[in-house]
């Protein structure tokens, strides 16, 4: 009977609860919306094991067990045994050392200027994607720039592939360092212990959801899991000052997998996207403590790895220099970056009781207020159409400011009346055929005078406002869409 007592009071108690992926609330009672954010279906039931006490309390005493077990230090021992809080842990703010602290350079310009210069020590970064994006590659090629330098040891810990996998990637993309230390496990007190033996320069977990800790049950990447590696993770990083960059994975909707409370715990979160039919990468920060969260870096997945694009102006535009009909060129601005965007446009007459409109990189509702507008306000029929448009790369045209090119292009196409290639189009249409002003006018305007542009179509400028003025561009303002297709120069023939 006693051993049969005590075999029970070491199992977990099972229990299902409910989980929201929003805010990370987690209760007893499923709610159609959360009690804690407010946000609708986002409540979702989880059938994992509460984390075992005992095994707990048995990490807390036996130390040298764990030690065993992969090496678990001091500071995967305090999360669970602290009890006491030594006075010198609380310092006043005015004590607080402000000089500034040395990042970590990544090897990547466009990596640093994404996380505002660099890895911070101590810091936690999760780098999140679709699987095959590229995330693992970017990530070993930049763990191989790192060990280059030769300024300490970089700890590479992979929980998907095996050491000699990693080491046939690290071979093809030129990431071979001896500084570079590769690992293969799953258990979580294993990864800490060699974090804590090699003391890394940078400490980089592929990947969250495939480590398991033994102190907690639940399947590998449940969000008991998932949080509790995190947490063990972050506490190696604070304590230790070792940067840590874990690899995320996202489910079908393009969020991060796991629970949104990994998203808070970590203190950098980028995304890594791109589409995998085409080899333009891009990577922003949704989320960073120690810089800004509007850049983004581009890059260029190719089969010997990954190369950074410092200048992904050409990327989005044809190499043809003759001025073509059906196409207009614009400019969008994503973080502090201006990106140019060709819109191409094919009109046809249709043959079916309803006309094809057929998009790719552009909203189709965007594009069909566009289509009745233009019939509207410009007198260009082309209800009766089959319309095709579509941008170049897999750029993005779904900003407002984008309005004017895509007019543009579909007249171009329907009048078989090409714009001249140093021309470019940037402003909104109104349902009332009106030009509206865009954000940030300036960023765009200068990139377009970088790129070689010399006419660029804009909105009037707001009452008050202080003109643009840039060498060697030609700003033509205009108020309605008749005037700005008057302006370059599409015309019926």
């Amino acid at each position: 009977m006693s051993h049969k007592a005590n075999s029970v009071g070491v199992m977990a108690k099972s229990s299902t609860r409910y989980l929201c992926s929003e805010c990370g609330w987690s209760g007893a009672k499923w709610f159609g919306r959360c009690p804690e954010c407010g946000e609708w279906g986002t409540v979702e039931e989880f059938h994992e094991a509460r984390p075992r006490a005992a095994a707990r309390s048995r990490t807390t005493v036996a130390s040298g067990a764990a030690g065993a077990r992969g090496g678990v230090g001091a500071a995967a021992i305090s999360r669970t045994a602290a009890t006491h809080v030594p006075e010198t842990m609380i310092t006043p703010i005015t004590d607080v050392d402000t000089q500034d602290v040395t990042r970590v350079p990544t090897g990547f310009g466009e990596f640093d200027r994404v996380l505002g210069g660099g890895i911070v020590p101590g810091s936690v970064v999760l780098v999140a994607g679709e699987p095959g994006i590229g995330k693992s590659t970017l990530l070993l090629e930049t763990a191989g720039r790192v060990a280059a330098r030769g300024d300490g040891k970089v700890l590479y810990v992979s929980g998907e592939e095996s050491t000699s996998q990693v080491r046939m990637r690290a071979s093809r993309i030129d990431a071979v360092n001896e500084n570079l230390l590769l690992a293969s496990t799953t258990d979580l007190a294993t990864v800490l212990g060699l974090i804590e033996q090699v003391n890394p320069e940078l400490a980089i977990v592929d990947s969250a959801q495939t480590i398991i800790s033994q102190d907690v049950e639940g399947i590998s990447g449940g969000s008991t899991q998932v949080r509790e590696v995190a947490s063990a993770l972050i506490d190696v990083a604070k304590t230790r000052d070792i940067p840590v960059l874990l690899v995320g994975h996202v489910t079908k909707d393009g969020s991060i997998a796991g629970p949104r409370t990994l998203e808070h715990l970590v203190d950098v979160v980028c995304q890594f996207e791109g589409d995998s039919q085409t080899a333009l990468r891009m990577l922003r920060a949704v989320k960073n403590r120690f810089g800004p969260t509007d850049e983004v870096g581009c890059f260029d997945m190719g089969g010997e790895g990954i190369d950074e694009v410092a200048n992904p102006g050409a990327l989005f535009l044809s190499d043809s220099d003759k001025p073509t009909e059906g196409t207009c060129v614009t400019f969008t601005v994503d973080g502090h970056r201006s990106l140019p965007i060709e819109v191409q446009a094919l009109v046809t007459n249709s043959v079916l009781p309803t006309p094809r409109r057929a998009t790719n990189g552009i909203d189709s509702n965007r594009l069909a207020m566009l289509v009745a507008v233009l019939y509207r306000h410009g007198k260009i029929p082309l209800l009766t159409n089959d319309l095709y448009i579509s941008t170049i790369a897999g750029g993005l045209a779904k900003e407002p400011a984008c309005d004017l090119a895509i007019a543009a292009a579909l007249s171009s196409a329907a009048f078989h009346s090409p714009i001249p290639r140093d021309y470019a189009a940037i402003g909104e249409i109104s349902l009332t055929g009106q030009i509206r002003p865009v954000p940030r006018l300036e960023y765009r305007l200068r990139e377009a005078a970088r790129l070689g542009f010399t006419h660029v179509v804009t909105p009037k400028r707001r009452r008050g406002a202080k003109p643009v003025v840039i060498d060697g561009l030609t700003v033509i303002e205009a108020d309605s869409v008749s005037r700005a297709l008057k302006a370059l120069g599409v015309e019926r023939r």
